[in-house]
C-alpha cells in the first residue's frame, strides 16, 4: 500500500513592524504519514476460513524467528506482550514480519477493564492484529465491546494451573461439560478465538464444530482451526523435556552448547596469543613513516 501524500498548510509567526506585532503565515509541509501495511489475514478472513482448512500457527520470541516464520508462509503468529522487555520487542517483531497476522499476549493479572483496554490498544497501535487474554469473560467482554479482537483460553491454562495441575483437561464427563460451558462464555463475551490446550482430540474436534470462534489447538489434535506450536518446541530451544504434544524439528540447545564451547575456545586462544606475543601480528598493525616519526621526536625534544 503506498504512503499517504504529504499535505501543505500554514504556520503562524509574529514580527514587530513600526511598533505593531503583525502575524506572518508561512507555508510548511506536514510529515508524510505511512499507512499500515495490508496484513495477510484479517479477523474477518480467519472467520471465513473456519472449517475449511487448518492454519499453521507459531508463537515466536524474537524478530529473527518472526522473519523465519514469515519466510516459509506460517499463517498466524503470536508473541508475548506481558513484560517491559516483551513490549519493547513487539515493534521489532512486527517490523520483521509486517504482513503477518500477529496476536500479542497481554499481561497476566490485569486488574481492571480499563487497564485491559489500554494495554490491548497499545499492542494494536504497534501493529498487532489481535490480543490474547487469559482473564475472565468480564475482562474479555469489555475489550470486545471496544472492537478489540480478543483470543481467550480453554483447557489447561498455564497461568491458572494451580487449579488443575499440568494435565489433560476434559477426559471426564464433568470436565468436558465444564469445558463446553466455558467455551460458550468466551463466545458470548465476544472473543473471536480461543486457544484450546491439552484437551482430548475427539473432544476438541467436537467443540470446534459447536462454536463460531476460531479454536487454536495446542496439544489438542488436528480437528481445530489452527495447529499451534511454540518456537521453543519446534527448534528444541530449551533444557526441559519436550512436551508430549510437541515436536522438535531441530536441536538448538545442542547448537547453543556447541557455540558456547567455541566461544570459550576462541577467548582462550586470544589470551594465549596476547601472553606469548603472537597477537598482534604485523598484518594487524598500522605503520607510520620512520622519517615522520623521527621528525616528531626531534621536534618534541627541543620543547
Amino acid at each position: 500500500m503506498p504512503p499517504a501524500t504529504a499535505s501543505t498548510s500554514t504556520r503562524q509567526s509574529n514580527v514587530l513592524f513600526r511598533g505593531l506585532i503583525l502575524p506572518v503565515f508561512e507555508p510548511f509541509t506536514r510529515p508524510t504519514i505511512m499507512l499500515r501495511p495490508r496484513k495477510k489475514y484479517t479477523v474477518y478472513d480467519l472467520l471465513q476460513l473456519k472449517g475449511k482448512r487448518c492454519l499453521t500457527h507459531v508463537h515466536v520470541k524474537s524478530p529473527e524467528e518472526a522473519a523465519a516464520a514469515a519466510a516459509v508462509g506460517v499463517d498466524l503468529m503470536s508473541c508475548s506482550f506481558d513484560s517491559p522487555e516483551a513490549q519493547a520487542r513487539l515493534p521489532k517483531i512486527v517490523e520483521s514480519a509486517p504482513d503477518s497476522f500477529i496476536s500479542a499476549a497481554t499481561p497476566h493479572g490485569i486488574a481492571t477493564t480499563e487497564e485491559a483496554i489500554r494495554v490491548a490498544f497499545e499492542a494494536l497501535e504497534i501493529g498487532a492484529s489481535s490480543v490474547y487474554c487469559s482473564s475472565s469473560p468480564r475482562i474479555i467482554e469489555a475489550m470486545a465491546d471496544e472492537g478489540i479482537p480478543v483470543v481467550g483460553h480453554l483447557g489447561m491454562v498455564p497461568r491458572h494451573v494451580t487449579w488443575t495441575n499440568y494435565r489433560a483437561i476434559g477426559k471426564t464427563l464433568d470436565e468436558a461439560k465444564e469445558l463446553y460451558r466455558r467455551m460458550k462464555k468466551l463466545e458470548d463475551a465476544g472473543a473471536y478465538a480461543a486457544e484450546i490446550e491439552v484437551v482430548p482430540y475427539q473432544l476438541a474436534s467436537y467443540l470446534c464444530s459447536q462454536t463460531s470462534m476460531i479454536l487454536m489447538s495446542l496439544g489438542s489434535g488436528s480437528g481445530c482451526d489452527t495447529q499451534f506450536l511454540f518456537s521453543d518446541d519446534i527448534l528444541g530451544d530449551y533444557d526441559e523435556r519436550l512436551p508430549r504434544h510437541a515436536k522438535a524439528y531441530r536441536d538448538f540447545r545442542a547448537e547453543h552448547e556447541r557455540l558456547q564451547k567455541e566461544r570459550i575456545a576462541a577467548f582462550g586462544e586470544y589470551v594465549a596469543d596476547v601472553e606469548t606475543g603472537r597477537f598482534p601480528e604485523s598484518s594487524n598493525l598500522i605503520e607510520m613513516n620512520d622519517e615522520v616519526l623521527q621528525e616528531l621526536i626531534g621536534s618534541l625534544d627541543g620543547e
